[in-house]
């Protein structure tokens, strides 16, 4: 078989694909980063706001610096959650945004308010810690706190049954006005105490006044047995 033969049968040489280039970088400004997570329908870490941008872990975080100062006056607050950012509502326009939800007609019961403040001081914290602490079954009202995304999912504990460990979402920081879980109020030295007891005894009296949590109970009753 000749040279031109094996040609003929091997048909045209097919190029072999270039790899593809990464995007041109696109400077973030403040303007951009903040329509970037207007946008969002998620919140964003700042790998993936580097990685749209082209830009280097200190552009980012020196924009987001600046957004927040920008912020802070109006009527849009930026959140952060460890590495996590996005934009929310300021809390002295929260009366008005919820009387156009509706929101207000959602609220949070004494159960749910004492739980999620354990979550939101202990986390990450399993359930079973959480009842230890409490005293009383509390797998209905993490199930709600996790449907209205009050609390998330954080991964699985090392114990034995690798049981789920829980932490506060953005809607918790959105609720209670923080802009990142350092603005929580210090816990009173009695409080913090009796977190730390998972197998004392059980809590005959609130942990947490609903006063001092948030906005209200709700006729709904958190069915904790």
């Amino acid at each position: 078989m000749t040279a031109e033969t094996r040609d003929e049968m091997d048909g045209p040489e097919t190029p072999a694909e270039e790899p593809s280039e990464p995007p041109s970088p696109i400077e973030l400004t403040e303007a951009a980063l903040e329509a970037l997570l207007f946008v969002a329908e998620k919140p964003l870490t700042r790998r993936e706001i580097g990685a749209l941008a082209g830009a280097d872990r200190a552009t980012v975080d020196a924009r987001l610096g600046d957004l927040e100062v920008s912020l802070r006056d109006r009527g849009i607050r930026l959140i952060v959650d460890g590495d996590r950012v996005e934009l929310a509502t300021a809390p002295d326009g929260g009366a008005l945004v919820a009387r156009y939800v509706g929101a207000d007609a959602v609220r949070l019961s004494p159960a749910s308010l004492e739980t999620l403040a354990i979550v939101a001081y202990r986390q990450p914290v399993t359930k079973g810690a959480v009842e230890r602490i409490r005293g009383v079954d509390s797998d209905y009202t993490m199930r709600t706190l996790l449907h209205r995304r009050f609390i998330v999912e954080l991964g699985r504990s090392e114990a034995p049954g690798r049981p789920f460990l829980y932490g506060t979402g953005f809607e918790f920081l959105e609720r209670f006005g923080l802009t990142s879980l350092d603005e929580m109020p210090p816990l009173d030295l009695d409080v913090a105490a009796r977190l730390a007891e998972e197998g004392g005894e059980p809590i005959t009296e609130p942990l947490f006044p609903a006063e001092d949590l948030g906005n209200g109970t709700s006729p709904e009753r958190d069915n904790d047995g």
